[in-house]
């Protein structure tokens, strides 16, 4: 079953990429008092995740922040030295968008919101999407249909905050 606005987000551990090597970081740990923007690409480094997605929320970031974001984060289903590669090909930093890495999937699968890339040589993926979680509550979520980017846009989750 696909995650619902009011629902609390799966307890779920994710990997950051620090100068020490991968890191775990949790759901909780991650939106515990604070408002985050998270926002999910099915794969860091192809096309429409780096030409628009997350160039988009790099773009806004300060925006965001000033309309309440505490934290950016970004979602993939990849692992923590991909999404470091591609947050320094990009030239995001951990201060205005945290990269996470949901290696195995776990967080897509329990938030109901995976896609079967297989076709493209890819396994399962996450779905686009991107919501408002505030303390562990998902209080917004858009979630794009099939190969679209409309919804999941930083544009658009800046328009409805």
């Amino acid at each position: 079953m696909t995650i619902q606005i009011g629902d609390r987000l799966p307890a779920v551990t994710l990997a950051r990429a620090t100068p020490d090597g991968p890191r775990p970081i949790t759901t909780e740990e991650l939106t515990a008092g604070k408002t985050v923007a998270l926002f999910a690409v099915p794969g860091a480094f192809t096309p429409t995740c780096s030409a628009r997605h997350l160039p988009g929320f790099k773009d806004h970031a300060a925006d965001l922040k000033a309309k309440g974001v505490d934290t950016i984060a970004c979602v993939s289903v990849n692992d923590a030295f991909v999404m470091q590669a591609w947050a320094e090909s990009q030239g995001v930093n951990g201060d205005d968008i945290l990269m996470l890495a949901d290696g195995s999937g776990d967080l897509t699968r329990a938030l109901g919101l995976t896609m079967d890339a297989k076709g493209f040589g890819m396994g399962e993926r996450s779905q686009r999407y991107a919501m408002v979680v505030r303390d562990g509550v998902v209080e917004r979520l858009d979630v794009d249909a099939g190969g679209e980017f409309k919804v999941s846009s930083a544009e658009h989750l800046l328009a409805s905050l």
